[in-house]
Formats: C-alpha cells, sequence, structure tokens
C-alpha cells in the first residue's frame, strides 16, 4: 500500500495524483463497452449470447422455473433465515423513508399538490460470476418495494450457467419473477432498451464492475439509473492508538476481496498503530480464499496516511467522498459535525461495514469514486417519480398574472405573457 504524510510538502498533489490514477483505471473502458452496447441495439439476444460465451460461458439467458425452484431446494436453512432477518431489517428502516405527497391551498384559494408515484418497472443488477450477493439482491428491491414498483426484474450474471442458490433465494423472498441469468455491460444494454426475450424497464439501478457502472452511465438518458453510480468499492478507515489494529485490518481486507479495483484507505495520528495494522493485513491476507484479488487491490489502490490534525483528516475525507467511512476512533463525535462527503459513516469500534452490508437495516448500495459529494445510496426515493398538480382558481390567476406578465415581457417572451393575459377579465 502507499504510505503518505502530511507533514511533506508534496502531500496533497501526490494523494490527488493516486487519487487521479485510481478514477482514469475505472474509467479506461468506455470505449468498449460503448460498442457492446451499440451491438446489443442491433442484434439483440444474438449480442447478448456472444458475450455471455465469451465471458461467462453461459448459454442461457433465461433460467427455467424448474431450475429455480431445484436451486433453492439445495439451499442450506441457515442461510434463508439470515436471508429472512435482513429482508425484515432492511423493510423496517426503508419504511421509515416513504414520502408524503403535499397539498397546499392558498389566500386565493389556488391548489398546489406534489405527488410521489413509483416508477412502474426497474432492474435490478447483482454481481455475479466469481461472486454472487444475495444481499444486494435486498438492498436494491427492498426500497422498490416499499416504494410501489410494480415489476421489478432481477439481472444476474453466472458462470457456466450456475446460479448461486442463496441470490435465487433471495429473490423469491422479495417477489421477483422475472430473472435473467446475464452481465456486464450487455445485460445493460438488453434492460435499457429491450430484446425478443427481455422486455425493456424504465430505470436500471444496482452496483457492478467497472463495465457495469460505464453502461449505467452509456445508457443514462434513454432509461433512468440509480444516482449513486455504484462502481468498485471504498472504504476510509480513521483510526487511533485505542483502535485494535487486528480488526482495522480486517476492515480493510474485507473491503479488497471485492474488486481489484476497490480502494482501501486508512488514517491515523499514530504511527505506531499503523505499523502494527501493516503487518496484521499481511498475516491476515494468507487466512482469506479471495487473497488474491484483496492483493491487487491493496497494492494498486490502498492508501496509508499519518496525518497530524483532525482537522486535516477532516478535509482529506471531503476531498475523496469515500463510499464507506469508517470512525473507529475514540472521540468520534467530534469528527461528525464537519464531515460533509461519504456514502454511509460507521461510528466506533464496533460499527464495522461488514454489519451494513448485511442485515443493519441501512443500504449498502453507495456513492463511489468521489460521486458522494453530490449524490446519495440507494433509497426509497430512488424509485418514486415526482409530479406537481397545479389548480388555479379564477381570483388566483388575476391577483398574481399581472406580475407574471411584467417578468414574461421583461424576459422577452410575449406569446407567455399573452398566454396569461387572455385569461384575465377585463376591467
Amino acid at each position: 500500500m502507499k504510505i503518505l504524510d502530511s507533514s511533506k510538502k508534496n502531500f496533497d498533489k501526490k494523494l490527488d495524483n493516486l487519487i487521479s490514477k485510481r478514477k482514469k483505471k475505472i474509467q479506461s473502458n468506455l470505449v468498449s463497452v460503448a460498442n457492446i452496447i451499440k451491438d446489443v441495439k442491433r442484434n439483440g439476444d444474438k449480442a447478448i449470447l456472444k458475450y455471455e460465451k465469451k465471458f461467462n460461458k453461459n448459454k442461457i439467458i433465461i433460467p427455467s422455473s424448474k431450475k429455480i425452484k431445484r436451486q433453492i431446494s439445495l439451499l442450506e436453512n441457515d442461510v434463508k433465515k439470515a436471508i429472512n432477518l435482513a429482508y425484515q431489517r432492511i423493510y423496517k428502516f426503508h419504511s421509515f423513508q416513504k414520502s408524503k405527497n403535499i397539498s397546499y391551498l392558498d389566500k386565493f384559494k389556488n391548489k398546489l399538490e406534489y405527488k410521489y408515484l413509483p416508477i412502474d418497472s426497474v432492474a435490478i443488477y447483482v454481481p455475479g460470476s466469481s461472486a454472487s450477493y444475495p444481499s444486494s439482491v435486498l438492498m436494491n428491491a427492498v426500497p422498490a418495494i416499499v416504494a410501489g414498483v410494480k415489476r421489478i426484474i432481477m439481472i444476474n450474471p453466472v458462470f457456466e450457467g450456475k446460479q448461486n442458490p442463496a441470490v435465487l433465494y433471495a429473490a423469491h423472498k422479495c417477489g421477483i419473477k422475472e430473472i435473467y441469468s446475464i452481465g456486464g455491460a450487455s445485460a445493460i444494454a438488453a434492460a435499457a432498451y429491450g430484446t425478443k426475450k427481455v422486455k425493456k424497464v424504465n430505470k436500471i439501478v444496482g452496483p457492478g464492475n467497472v463495465y457495469v457502472a460505464q453502461a449505467k452511465r452509456e445508457v443514462f438518458g434513454d432509461v433512468g439509473i440509480d444516482a449513486s453510480f455504484a462502481g468498485p468499492s471504498e472504504i476510509l478507515v480513521v483510526c487511533d492508538k485505542f483502535s485494535n489494529p487486528e480488526w482495522v485490518a480486517s476492515d480493510l481486507i474485507g473491503q479488497a476481496e471485492h474488486d481489484s479495483l476497490a480502494q482501501c484507505i486508512l488514517i491515523s495520528k499514530c504511527k505506531n498503530l499503523i505499523e502494527k495494522v501493516i503487518i496484521e493485513i499481511s498475516k491476515q491476507l494468507k487466512e482469506i480464499p479471495r487473497s488474491s484479488t484483496a492483493k491487487k487491490s491493496l497494492i494498486n489502490n490502498g492508501i496509508i496516511m499519518h496525518i497530524g490534525s483532525n482537522k486535516k483528516i477532516i478535509d482529506v475525507i471531503n476531498k475523496i467522498a469515500p463510499e464507506h467511512l469508517e470512525l473507529n476512533v475514540k472521540d468520534f463525535k467530534s469528527f461528525l459535525p464537519k464531515i460533509k462527503n461519504s456514502g454511509s459513516i460507521c461510528l466506533g469500534k464496533y460499527a464495522v461495514m461488514a454489519m451494513t452490508d448485511y442485515n443493519v437495516g441501512s443500504n449498502h448500495v453507495l456513492p463511489t469514486n468521489g460521486s458522494a459529494k453530490y449524490s446519495s445510496g440507494i433509497s426509497v426515493n430512488e424509485f418514486y417519480k415526482r409530479i406537481s398538480y397545479i389548480n388555479l382558481s379564477k381570483k388566483g390567476i388575476e391577483s398574481l398574472g399581472p406580475s407574471v406578465i411584467t417578468l414574461a415581457n421583461y424576459e422577452g417572451l410575449a406569446g407567455h405573457a399573452q398566454s396569461v393575459k387572455k385569461r384575465i377579465r377585463r376591467k
């Protein structure tokens, strides 16, 4: 991992270069993604199968209901119970996010309303192939269910046609009946534009690798996408002399095992703690199955920073705008008022990011790559459209109209002015 010291003159420049370098890696696949999308728009299911055979050794677009039931039957009961618990907690927390319609009657008896309507159809992308995540099914589908979306489809890539039974069970738990065993940019294109086998949707949400994230950006405008731009994962851990180095190392590795493009960052004022964490990382990497992926992530994108003041630590956090932030420090409350940019913030030594990935109740589909500066994670609001309703009274237009006419004429929009003027009673 790269090691930086804020006491050095070139600290900020080095940090900017490291963050920029990763962003360029993530964005470097735009051209190939654009070509795949064009191919799917032109050739439909034929193109999808071509890419499935190439990348996933898969020949199936839609798994049979018989196959789905058989796979679910193989799932252990304890995993089913864990999914059930997570579903309940995620549903409970997201149910508090329901929006209330607004109705306002002014003194002229003009009635203004603002109504929240669920989007008709949504595709949730659930990462698969090398790893598959039933938790991502819940995190994407449950907020849509709470919002009242009628049609939810699941896109879940498979390798050699093998579907993950836990993913299928989670989809069953969420009442999802349309399941597509496809993935990557071609799957995003299919959901956006439709094929003979895949009926298009109004919006696509969910995390994915760099190709999925870029494909969602490419199709945006023709279809909606989640505002979080969820791509390769990130974590930033702030720790102090009271932190447990074994725990901190495990938190960093837990994020690094997601993807070789994942980014893990450690910040501390305590050099001794940093040295202990480095030793623990080397030790613990030997103990996990996905050590190869984690090593690549840590070597290519990992950053360790020794920073001497809380103010500078806060400045760096807001600059990076991490997806996950862990404040594994004794006085975490002193940091909170000035931290503005982060997807989620775990407070204290027991609030580990891994818990938020499963059954705490908050959502784990969060903004990445600095987008936490202007966007938020998946919520129920992601699945609403908002419409304004305006009912003007006769007195209302006569009272407010003259002012509108003045502004319209000032802006050079005489047609606007006339359309109001014609409705005002002549005196």
